[in-house]
């Protein structure tokens, strides 16, 4: 039985295209590529205007194929949470754009599967933590004064709804 095929790219999240990277990389496979093509759009649709990794895997020989999305970048997901083009340039003096502690968890749930940490104040101090290296306020505030408060158990309601 011959091994199955894995092809990972980085996909614009219902955008993809049978141009480069995903069709030079599916090509030789001998997959219908408009297949994989709508197959990637439909399952990354609510990615949109998003980089989004995705996994082909391909039986070489029935030349069947699964889609595995992955979850963009905690950066991607601040950047959709506050409609930002980029972050800042200079993260420390010019500030972007303040997410609230409730975008903070939209984003944690969303990223669950592929972060290390294991409690969910962990989880938020990582994204806040993205956040300041962003020019991204939490709360209005520095997002190192916000890391500190989360110590200080002023957010456990909060996260209380979640876990």
């Amino acid at each position: 039985m011959a091994k199955k095929q894995i092809v990972e790219v980085l996909v614009e999240g219902g955008k993809a295209t049978p141009g480069p990277p995903l069709g030079p990389a599916i090509g030789p496979l001998g997959l219908n590529v408009k297949q994989v093509v709508d197959r990637i759009n439909e399952a990354t649709k609510d990615f949109t205007g998003m980089q989004v990794p995705v996994k082909i895997i391909v039986d070489p020989v029935t030349r069947q194929f699964d889609v595995e999305v992955g979850t963009p970048p905690v950066s991607q997901l601040i950047k959709k949470e506050l409609g930002l083009e980029k972050g800042s340039s200079e993260p420390t003096r010019a500030i972007v754009g303040n997410l609230t502690m409730e975008q903070v968890v939209r984003i944690v749930r969303a990223k669950k599967q592929q972060m290390l940490a294991a409690a969910l104040k962990t989880a938020a101090k990582e994204v806040i933590g993205t956040a300041l290296s962003m020019g991204v306020t939490i709360e209005g505030k520095d997002p190192r004064e916000v890391q500190k408060e989360i110590d200080e158990g002023i957010y456990d309601e909060i996260f209380a709804k979640e876990e």
